[in-house]
């Protein structure tokens, strides 16, 4: 004898809540590990500063562990999520932390010159200098800094760590 039609509907909506908590506790973007919200000590890893304020954020500091290959994988090391653009992909930054939105920045091309990821480099405690290569072709030495600013093509607005 089957169930009545209730009873079905009612388990079939409790196993779709289920479901929908439980992808939800999967997709959730986990917490970027403690050792990354700061700058870097010495030469354990590349400080990464990414300045937000264009933006209406502030400035977040990271630190990529080791020594990553390319300025990208340092960003990326210090716990920022990077989106590229649907032409270029993850040559050009786009979006650092979902920033700009969207609605801003549809990221199919490259964004216009007044609005744009400028990157930087800097050595620890040391002048920012704009960076002449991309960020997936240049390698940052452990105790460096990378910077990453919003804007016109200022650099960020907080001294290298």
């Amino acid at each position: 004898m089957n169930p009545p039609v209730p009873t079905v509907r009612r388990r079939l909506a409790t196993l779709l809540a289920a479901a929908l908590i439980a992808f939800g506790l999967v997709t959730a973007d986990p917490a970027p590990p403690a050792a990354q919200a700061a700058a870097c000590t010495g030469t354990t890893g590349v400080t990464v500063v990414v300045d937000f304020t264009a933006l209406g954020g502030g400035v977040q500091v990271g630190c990529a562990l080791g020594d990553p290959a390319t300025g990208l994988a340092a960003l990326q090391g210090a716990g920022f999520a990077v989106t590229g653009t649907a032409r270029w992909g993850l040559a050009f930054v786009c979006r650092i932390n979902g920033l700009p939105t969207s609605a801003t920045e549809p990221c199919v091309n490259t964004p216009p010159a007044t609005a744009y990821w400028s990157y930087w480099h800097a050595p620890s405690g040391g002048a920012w200098s704009y960076s002449t290569s991309g960020a997936s072709s240049y390698d940052p030495a452990p105790g460096s800094v990378e910077g990453w600013s919003f804007g016109a093509g200022a650099a960020p607005g907080v001294p290298a760590p």
